[in-house]
């Protein structure tokens, strides 16, 4: 792990600091170039900007660019370490924009003293970018400010580490759940953890089709029950009017457990309690829940999912969120919606059903890949998410009523 270590550290520093740039987009060589970049050039998109607002889309990169903001209060498994230590994770997710939705990106890292100072300077910044994507900020407060900052921008804010992680899983368990023959409105679920991803989690789900009363959420005090008086009002949705108190308790006869709390917490022994054929979500980063080896150890019938690269079924944010922005920004939508969330749920599920292509094989370096329990999701590097999903989510803003323009004759294109 030392060495690894070492890597990660080389990776981000040389040759030289940092994982983005910013590169110019038009010639700049001569005195016309200038002329025109600058000015006096610049003013007559200027003046078209001010006669009619909408034309910042047409002289700008406002259409093409997401802003990627945090405060570090919640940063990946490692937690409030400040804004200034996320400032690598946020360029990360910069790079991932570029990398696979050709979206620029730049990342946003914010000090504060109060929730209400970070809603009013992002919103403020606001309008220099065609989407926002919130990241590692600690729940409850990250529920106030995306559903704040929803309200006063015009243009898709998305937190993440809510909505993504919901995205995938929900993709990812819908085919799971096909696999094992169960329906989801009838699929007892237990999930570890109550934090942002968690509630954003279970609340997809149960517009997939699970039913609230079905769901055993639990923290660290153990399962979440109507009869506690320390929930906040984003765990009161899920306090089950039950006598279970215990995990054990709440994985008797249950068909899913979904981790989204911390390493090893659930013991290879408690899987003999859960129902034939369950599904396990262990999504703890980098460490899950529960070692797949072992929960494949414990039970032959089951099929397992964790966050990590190393083992089958990666549920990882990237078969999303890049995608759902693209598609967002591709219609000038003015939110991310529930219709654009499960229109990418269901483009997800339907890509790992089909024929992989060779090009993923490779990447992924395996010998194939054929929909079954170890593979429910699509790779990461698969080339249809981008055309696919953003189609999906670009759609579905068209038909809900969230976008400015109609679709792009690009995506009308074979």
């Amino acid at each position: 792990m030392s060495d690894f270590r070492e890597q990660a550290l080389r990776y981000h520093a040389e040759p030289r600091p940092g994982k983005i740039s910013i590169e110019i987009s038009k010639p700049a060589e001569t005195v016309t170039d200038l002329a025109l970049a600058y000015s006096p050039g610049v003013a007559e998109p200027v003046r078209e900007i001010a006669a009619d607002a909408t034309n910042i889309y047409k002289y700008t990169a406002k259409g093409n660019l997401v802003a990627v903001i945090s405060n570090g209060t919640a940063i990946l498994g490692l937690g409030n370490l400040g804004h200034l230590a996320s400032k690598p994770v946020m360029e990360g997710k910069a790079l991932l924009f570029k990398r696979f939705a050709n979206l620029d990106s730049i990342d946003i890292e914010v000090s504060h003293r109060t929730t209400e100072e970070f809603i009013n300077t992002v919103a403020n910044i606001a309008d220099t970018f065609g989407g926002i994507n919130l990241e590692d900020i600690k729940a409850p407060e990250c529920f106030e400010i995306e559903q704040e900052l929803i309200k006063r921008c015009n243009i898709p804010v998305f937190h993440d580490d809510q909505h993504g992680t919901a995205i995938v899983t929900a993709a990812g368990l819908l085919n799971a759940l096909e696999i094992q023959g169960k329906d989801i409105s009838k699929a007892i679920i237990v999930c570890m953890g109550a934090g942002a991803a968690a509630i954003a989690c279970m609340e997809l789900l149960i517009k997939c089709g699970a039913m609230r009363e079905h769901i055993y959420m639990l923290d660290t005090k153990g399962v979440i029950h109507t009869r506690r008086e320390d929930l906040n009002q984003y765990k009161q949705l899920f306090a089950n009017n039950t006598d279970k108190r215990t995990l054990e308790d709440a994985l008797a006869g249950a068909d899913v457990f979904v981790g989204v709390s911390g390493p090893d917490v659930l013991p290879p022994e408690a899987l003999k309690l859960m129902a034939d054929k369950p599904v396990i979500f262990a999504c703890s980063n980098p460490d899950p829940e529960i070692k797949p080896e072992l929960a494949h150890a414990e039970r032959s019938d089951l099929i397992m999912a964790t966050g990590r690269s190393d083992y089958p079924n990666q549920v990882n944010n990237v078969l999303c969120f890049p995608f759902i922005f693209r598609g967002a920004l591709d219609v000038r939508a003015s939110v991310i919606n529930d219709e654009m969330k499960l229109a990418a749920v269901q483009a997800i599920r339907a890509i790992a059903k089909e024929p992989v292509p060779q090009e993923v094989l490779q990447a992924a370096k395996v010998p194939s890949l054929e929909f079954g329990k170890a593979y429910i999701i699509p790779k990461p590097m698969d080339p249809r998410l981008l055309s696919r999903v953003a189609r999906a989510v670009a759609e579905a803003a068209v038909a809900s009523g969230v976008a400015r323009i109609p679709m792009p004759e690009a995506y009308f294109q074979p």
